[in-house]
């Protein structure tokens, strides 16, 4: 469906919750200091997006240093911001299930020339949007001004569709080149997320986890596993964070759910020890000769 024939609600729903989201990082990522609380600031620029009348798509991720993705404040979490840190704040914005994501980075260090590869390369990847191109061709402008700058492209961790809440569809937007790959067309709506490294250019698993995902529907007995799922109902399966479910039994219940095939666990991804990685992302919807950043 052509972005300029979607129904004027729909459309105005994904405009909206990219000003949301847009208005609200800008704040959030202002808040972020040495010395300050990251379970503070969490928790204060999900409430901005309440008290604008929207929805969190997911928790609001909030990643340091070599940590690329999927982190987010614990409960009763007692870290803080600290000199020389690199925080990724990474936003889900929805309004009735539409959805706006966007990303930035602080550097509370000397890592300017690294900040400006992601963000630089997201704006490269942009310039290019139109329909035809191809994801490859997207890819490889990201991975060029990554690349430039002596940093690698994280190679396994990628943009991706957007679709009424569901937050990773196709088609995926890599940040490496290929030949190839989905063209885009009309109407797509989709994020660009550049991760550029200074470590390996590849993410793993750590054992922290503290975002989740219901992705069946089937009873359960366990009654505080029960109390997880009608908790997070209203979610429609958009991600969740520990914090936001009942603490009665949470571990056994998550792992119970977890083995049921009733949610899934987003440990979180980092680069090796003692690299930095930094991220920048814009949720597009493509027009007939461009695009419209949603979130800018």
């Amino acid at each position: 469906m052509s972005a300029l024939l979607l129904d004027d609600d729909v459309f105005d729903s994904y405009v909206e919750a990219g000003r949301v989201a847009a208005r609200v990082l800008k704040t959030g990522a202002g808040t972020i200091k040495a010395g300050v609380s990251i379970l503070e600031v969490v928790e204060s620029v999900e409430q901005m997006v309440i008290d604008a009348g929207a929805g969190l798509a997911f928790p609001l991720n909030l990643s340091l240093n070599e940590d690329a993705a999927h982190d987010t404040a614990s409960i009763g979490d007692e870290r803080f911001f600290t000199e020389g840190d690199v925080a990724k704040l990474d936003l889900g914005v929805h309004l009735d299930g539409y959805i706006a994501d966007t990303a930035v980075t602080v550097d509370l260090g000397d890592h300017a020339l690294l900040v400006e590869a992601s963000q630089c390369a997201l704006e490269a990847a942009i310039a290019l949007v139109r329909p035809g191109v191809t994801i490859g061709e997207l890819g490889g402008a990201v991975q060029q001004e990554i690349e430039s700058r002596g940093f690698r492209p994280v190679a396994n961790l990628t943009g991706h569709g957007l679709a009424r809440y569901a937050i990773h569809t196709a088609p995926s937007i890599p940040n490496l080149s290929f030949e190839g790959g989905a063209a885009l067309e009309e109407g797509m709506v989709f994020a660009i997320e550049p991760f550029a490294s200074s470590g390996s250019g590849k993410v793993s698993e750590k054992p922290r986890v503290e975002i989740f995902q219901q992705i069946s529907i089937k009873p359960v007995r366990l009654p505080s596993a029960r109390k997880i799922l009608e908790a997070v109902r209203e979610r429609r399966g958009m991600p969740f964070a520990r914090r936001w479910i009942p603490a009665e039994r949470q571990d056994f219940a998550l792992s119970t759910l977890i083995q049921q095939g009733l949610v899934r666990a987003y440990p979180v991804l980092a680069d090796v020890p003692g690299s930095v990685v930094s991220q920048h992302e814009h949720t597009l919807i493509v027009t007939g000769d461009g695009c419209i950043v949603t979130t800018a």
